[in-house]
């Protein structure tokens, strides 16, 4: 393997942020991130993920495969929540999944 390679991989940001929470958990650290930076790290993930997914659409012709893979996400996006409801109206857990997630019709 090549040195250059390793060391890449190993200074990558998520890679150390990823052992930073694993080493304040077992710390019992009381490291927490603001709510401000937690909405905005939120954020900026779900629109780096997006256009990562975009730009690697854009490379390939459209074609069956990936028609169903969206209808698949949309049908998987859609059923979760659902699922959730029914299961949580069951279990009586409705405040906690309403404290949590802040989601009102979820919940």
């Amino acid at each position: 393997m090549n040195i250059d390679v390793l060391i890449s991989n190993l200074t990558n940001p998520v890679l150390l942020f990823f052992i930073l929470g694993i080493l304040a958990t077992a710390l019992k650290s009381d490291l927490k991130i603001p709510e401000n930076s937690s909405k905005f790290i939120s954020l900026y993930l779900l629109f780096a993920i997006g256009f990562k997914g975009g730009q690697e659409l854009s490379h390939s012709a459209f074609n069956s495969e990936i028609l169903y893979s969206i209808i698949f996400a949309i049908l998987l996006s859609s059923l979760v929540p659902i699922y959730t409801f029914f299961a949580l109206k069951k279990k009586g857990w409705r405040a906690k999944c309403r404290g949590y997630s802040s989601s009102v019709w979820l919940c």
